[in-house]
């Protein structure tokens, strides 16, 4: 039997995502990204591959075992994260996306999440750090002044400063209209600014001369809640002819986490010691609105380092199922014969399947929303509008569905192993631990619930529900016309319908009830949704794959093709029909949580 090929990714999968359900190539009929086409795509892909190769994957466990500390006064991280960032940076990896008069490559957003994809897979604690910093200079790029961009994208752009998101305060967490932090004029477009950030990822670490903080703050007299919110540049040195300055940003320790040793999450004190000083960026009180074009492309992100993440211990456990025999098929009771290799086993197989089904799945919908978002960016009229509407409703799922079924997925590559799994001789435990956090970066689950059944389903009236519904019945007609697929396309087609019937009841139900009672199971309403998209691109998939079979290939290739039918059926027959229970408890009347008291819980 042939062992997998793969340590952690699959780039097969990678071009037919990218060549053969999207035609991304097709891209390059629009001006801005011109340059990108079949071999341009081919050429990127296997740099990606080579560089995560020779500078992230083998230093994955490494970075778990050597992990990041703070010394008291400045946080140590391990030595192999230096070089890899910087050969991201020269890789161009930082600024890809821009135009090419800001320094960047116009390379479109559905090939550079592909290699982000990759970078995840091989090591998120390596690859978090200068993506964090892309979207940290993208924000002063879109919305800072030419002083700002002179002053700090090179050097990011470059790898030697570190940019973050600081958002995060103690009284506050994710209720960011609640921040505190202090900023008050102090002349020459500069101000003074007082306060606590906590849980800042990449907040403070010698890989970089500098950290550049995009943070949020109150100018004095400022309107309360989230009107009242304005962006700084708040740079840990202060850039100065003398050169860097000490900007008292005061790292006051860093968090223990359960996971991602590597990447560190500061606690950082604002103008304790002395004058902290930050950049204006934009116009003042409106931080919030400039703030989350960073959080939606983080939220791609962290649904692309789940996603990379798991797919790394599907690998991991697939390979080991290639290796270990243990047991017998259950008809065979001669005990004088060898034990079978436990990929043998229905049951192991099922594992494997779920994480194929999960992995490809998630991929698919992270690729089709940066599609979009190319479209967005590069189209024209209706087409890029229409993208747009997509994207935003589909935001919220790219970021959900790949975490909390990535920490599914990664929990049955475990499993696979046994005891062995539990144990670090293995890599298992060590994903398990680091992909359990992104169901928690960018906004929670519930969060994100809340975000989808309170405003993307309204957005545009209603229209980008509506055009995600006339996609997936693209998907669903096509599907009918291949036997193999037309039974899974009247089951896609059947819990699209149950969807659109759950929206419109729980859109009744805002109308007649309160907020508390519309909203108390968003995150089973995020769940239906994500399942649901997951099938629609399954369906495309499968499509895709079917148009391939056609070709009469042998081989590898025809393995291929089967390996996509079968782990579709495999994700209609058990994982769609989970729908049915969350429409039941969707429609349902009973109120369990909302008259839940909190004494009931003691």
């Amino acid at each position: 039997m042939q062992l997998p090929k793969e340590s952690y990714a699959s780039q097969r999968n990678l071009r037919f995502l990218l060549f053969e359900v999207l035609d991304s190539p097709g891209l390059s009929a629009l001006s801005r990204f011109e340059g990108y086409d079949r071999e341009a795509f081919e050429l990127t892909l296997d740099a990606a591959k080579q560089l995560a190769d020779r500078y992230l994957f083998p230093y994955y466990r490494a970075m778990d075992k050597d992990k990041a500390y703070f010394d008291g006064e400045q946080v140590r991280v391990h030595p192999a994260m230096k070089p890899g960032i910087k050969a991201i940076a020269d890789g161009g990896w930082i600024s890809a996306p821009q135009p090419f008069s800001d320094g960047g490559q116009q390379m479109p957003l559905v090939l550079h999440n592909a290699g982000l994809f990759l970078f995840y897979a091989a090591n998120a604690n390596l690859a978090s750090h200068p993506f964090l910093t892309a979207g940290a200079a993208n924000l002063i790029r879109t919305f800072g002044s030419q002083d700002l961009k002179d002053l700090f994208l090179e050097r990011m752009y470059h790898g030697d400063w570190q940019g973050t998101m600081a958002l995060t305060e103690p009284q506050a967490g994710s209720s960011l209209s609640d921040i505190i932090s202090s900023a008050q004029p102090a002349g020459n477009d500069l101000y003074r600014i007082k306060g606590q950030k906590i849980y800042i990822s990449g907040g403070d670490h010698d890989a970089v001369e500098n950290v550049v903080h995009l943070l949020l703050a109150r100018i004095e007299g400022a309107p309360a809640g989230t009107k009242g919110i304005s962006l700084f540049v708040v740079p840990k040195f202060m850039p100065s002819a003398e050169g860097l300055k000490d900007n008292h940003v005061t790292t006051a320790g860093i968090y223990g986490k359960m996971g991602q040793k590597g990447y560190v999450a500061a606690h950082l004190m604002l103008g304790e010691q002395g004058d902290c000083l930050g950049y204006l960026v934009g116009e003042p009180n409106k931080g919030l609105s400039y703030m989350f074009q960073m959080m939606n492309e983080a939220r791609i992100g962290t649904g692309l380092m789940a996603t990379g993440s798991a797919s790394a211990a599907y690998y991991a456990s697939l390979k080991y199922a290639h290796e270990r025999s243990q047991g017998r098929h259950p008809s065979n009771k001669d005990h004088t014969q060898a034990p079978v290799l436990i990929i043998e086993h229905a049951d192991v197989r099922r594992m494997l399947l779920f994480q194929k089904a999960v992995i490809e799945g998630s991929l698919g919908i992270l690729l089709k929303c940066s599609y979009y978002a190319d479209l967005t960016h590069a189209a024209e009229g209706d087409r890029a509008i229409e993208a747009g509407y997509l994207l935003e409703l589909l935001t919220p799922v790219a970021k959900s569905y790949p975490a909390e079924m990535g920490i599914l997925s990664v929990s049955q590559g475990m499993q696979v192993l046994g005891g062995a799994g539990y144990t670090d001789d293995f890599p298992l435990e060590q994903y398990y631990r680091d992909i359990r956090v992104n169901a928690i970066y960018e906004g929670t689950t519930g969060i994100h619930g809340i975000d989808l059944l309170s405003r993307k389903i309204f957005l545009a009236e209603g229209k980008a529900v509506s055009l995600l519904m006339k996609e997936v019945k693209s998907a669903i007609d096509q599907g009918r016309s291949y036997p193999e697929l037309a039974p899974y396309a009247e089951m896609l087609a059947q819990r699209a319908a149950a969807l659109h019937q759950t929206t419109m009841k729980l859109i009744q139900t805002a109308m007649a009830e309160t907020p508390e009672v519309f909203l108390a199971d968003a995150t089973l309403y995020l769940e239906f949704m994500g399942h649901l998209a997951a099938g629609w691109v399954w369906m495309e998939q499968g499509i895709a794959a079917m148009k391939g079979l056609e070709k009469n290939l042998q081989g590898a290739e025809a393995q291929f093709y089967l390996g996509k039918i079968q782990t579709l059926r495999y994700f209609f027959e058990y994982e769609l029909p989970k729908t049915l229970a969350l429409e039941a408890r969707l429609n349902s009347a009973v109120r369990v949580t909302l008259e839940t008291k909190p004494e009931f819980l003691h």
